[in-house]
């Protein structure tokens, strides 16, 4: 193995020993712990750590690394107290996560850290949104990310290189190419003889290293670094490696040639360094000796008090505080009494364009919503008023998109990601319900995400761009759902998600567009998350809704004018106004539930439930729900029409006050 110290001082090199050496040894501790019983699961990185320690060591150290569960280095390079690590490694309170999440999937700013997810490929996109915003705010920083070679597989590796690519953001993408994905060998993983022939297709450069020579890694990154600060750009970079333990300890490393493991045992990363700088007599036995017991002690006492740490009490309240980042919303009124007519798309664009005068963090995302103005043109004009910096136009690539609006929450600044069609969103799932979700109650990181959801049918465009989705997420802790009816909560509703430091899911309906207008305040305002709204009085029945069904529900009932009824208008379904659900119910005692979802499953089932559980006293008949079928949408308006709920609403109204 050839090392190149270049300039660099004897200190600088003694540094890079010690830093190789630190996880080593962390490593060697965890696998005797392991035998004895005393921790349960762990991912090794041994024959691997000169890759995270090269890296971490040549950048700056404000600047974001997004590591994966074998790359130890990373933690240990940015100084994280050992105590702790091993505190979050058991899952006691003295961790990360509060015990809430396992070995490396955490992230702490104060280190600059954004951990992994089990999924592997989100990462890349979360580093997209951590550079496009060190981009914005011109802080000439690098983003580096990990990824394994059996990770580059997945759709979210794609989609983050492409949309570094296309923005030139200054992310630097690690590939550590170790011969397998766990058992799966690379040739059964991806055709390509090397990584570096992947960065062709993305037009951008690849370098390969050998990822066990420190000082090859070292250099390398250190130059990129320097030359993406001053030219933002993407690289791809192939660390060439191999694993010496098994994926986890469990799985052991029967599967690799015995040879392999021979010949990759000689290039030993921490071997190989050490023999050098011994040769170069930049350090003797006796320091290696004096290294190895200062580290040792630190790991042992380190050791001795996370030991005396258990697992956390469980206290359900905490539980619950931690789902959302804290936020207590004040409601805004309108300055004036100043009112225009505005259509339903009108006042989600006001609402849009108010936000970002008021928000000049505020970064909106979406396929052709720059100068083309979206689809639905609700953004145009938005690239004159606000440039292209901050209303861009994004690849086809809805969960690196997703990840970035993580990204730039971790740097501080709010995301609007504007899904074309509802439909569209299963693309970016895993972010929303994994990422977006789980990030605040993980490790106390907000994501400051606003997902815009076209939807409904109603224009016979089919099953693909008509679907009534928000029960999907509605099982999701974490999330918030706002599914305004009228243009005046329509701007509502999305100012104050726009506010709210927790990921929001916005529904709007797509006939409403432009069938419904009204004058509404033309001032800045907002509408509370979570509080129901009362449209309709009368106490015969109440008719629980939102969306379109406050539409149906009315129309109906105009229709059947003997009776008198409590319409209800949720407006948020996550969380739910269970008080104004209580109150209507014992206000009529019979209760029917419409929304356009499909029945089953639908949010109308949780909230019948949580009615028959609380409120079955002052019921006189049974909840009952209506729907659309338990369907795909047909295309032909006939059939749309018989899928939708409207034609079976009066007869269910009609039923129910029957019973």
């Amino acid at each position: 193995m050839n090392f190149n110290r270049k300039n660099h001082s004897d200190d600088l090199l003694r540094k890079l020993y010690e830093s190789l050496l630190f996880p080593r040894m962390i490593e060697e501790k965890m696998l005797i712990l392991l035998r004895q019983n005393r921790i349960s699961k762990w991912f090794s990185g041994i024959g691997q750590e000169a890759i995270s320690v090269g890296i971490t060591q040549a950048l700056q150290r404000d600047e974001y690394i997004l590591p994966m569960h074998r790359n130890l280095g990373v933690f240990t390079g940015r100084d994280m107290p050992f105590e702790k690590l091993f505190a979050q490694w058991q899952g006691t309170m003295a961790g990360y996560t509060k015990g809430r999440d396992r070995s490396f999937h955490f992230g702490t700013n104060e280190h600059h850290i954004v951990g992994m997810i089990s999924h592997l490929g989100p990462q890349n996109g979360v580093a997209d949104g951590i550079a496009l915003a060190t981009k914005l705010k011109g802080e000439k920083k690098v983003t580096v990310v990990f990824n394994g070679d059996g990770g580059t597989s997945e759709g979210d590796f794609h989609e983050g290189l492409n949309v570094a690519a296309v923005w030139d953001l200054p992310v630097i993408f690690v590939i550590e190419n170790n011969g397998y994905g766990l058992s799966t060998p690379s040739n059964e993983q991806f055709r390509c003889k090397s990584f570096v022939d992947k960065a062709i297709g993305y037009g951008i450069e690849g370098v390969q290293v050998d990822g066990n020579n420190i000082l090859e890694v070292y250099n390398t990154v250190m130059l990129l670094a320097e030359q993406l600060r001053e030219k933002p750009r993407p690289i791809l970079l192939e660390c060439i490696t191999f694993r010496m333990r098994g994926h986890e300890e469990a799985s052991g490393t029967k599967y690799v040639p015995k040879e392999l493991m021979e010949a990759w045992a000689k290039k030993d990363p921490v071997d190989n360094y050490e023999k050098y700088l011994l040769t170069e007599k930049v350090i003797d036995t006796g320091y290696i000796d004096q290294v190895r017991a200062r580290i040792k002690k630190e790991i042992e006492e380190g050791l001795e008090t996370a030991f005396q740490e258990t697992h956390p009490e469980p206290d359900t309240t905490i539980e619950f505080s931690d789902v959302y980042a804290p936020f207590n919303q004040v409601v805004i009124e309108p300055a004036s009494e100043k009112k225009t007519e505005k259509r339903f798309i009108d006042a989600i664009s006001d609402g849009l364009r108010q936000s970002m005068e008021r928000f000049d963090s505020l970064v909106l995302m979406g396929q052709d919503i720059a100068e083309y103005g979206g689809v639905f043109k609700i953004t145009e004009g938005f690239v004159e008023k606000f440039g292209k910096g901050r209303v861009r136009n994004t690849p086809l690539c809805e969960a690196a998109i997703v990840g970035t609006g993580l990204g730039l929450s971790v740097k501080g600044m709010k995301a609007m990601v504007e899904m074309q069609f509802a439909d569209f969103v299963t693309e970016g799932f895993n972010q929303i319900v994994n990422n977006l979700a789980k990030t605040h109650w993980r490790w106390g990181q907000a994501a400051d995400v606003v997902v815009r959801m076209p939807t409904g049918a109603g224009t016979a465009a089919g099953p693909f761009h008509s679907q009534s989705n928000e029960a999907w997420f509605f099982h999701t802790p974490g999330l918030k759902i706002v599914y305004p009816s009228n243009p005046y909560d329509a701007k509502g509703l999305l100012c104050a998600a726009l506010e709210d430091p927790n990921p929001v899911m916005y529904f709007e309906h797509k006939l409403m567009y432009r069938s419904l207008k009204d004058a509404i305040p033309d001032d800045y305002y907002t509408v509370e998350i979570g509080k129901a709204k009362t449209i309709r009085e009368g106490s015969d029945i109440s008719i629980i809704t939102y969306g379109m069904g406050v539409h149906w529900a009315t129309e109906i009932l105009d229709a059947m004018p003997d009776v008198k009824a409590d319409i209800l208008d949720l407006r948020s379904l996550l969380p739910w106004d269970r008080e104004a659900v209580m109150g209507t119910v014992k206000k009529t005692n019979r209760v029917l539930i419409l929304h356009e979802d499909t029945l089953t499953g639908g949010v109308g089932a949780e909230i019948a439930a949580w009615i028959s559980e609380h409120c079955f006293a002052y019921l006189d008949a049974p909840v009952v729900r209506e729907a659309s079928l338990d369907t795909a949408i047909p295309f032909a308006p006939t059939l749309e029409q018989n899928f939708l709920p409207k034609g079976r609403l009066k007869k269910k109204i009609e039923a129910l006050l029957e019973y």
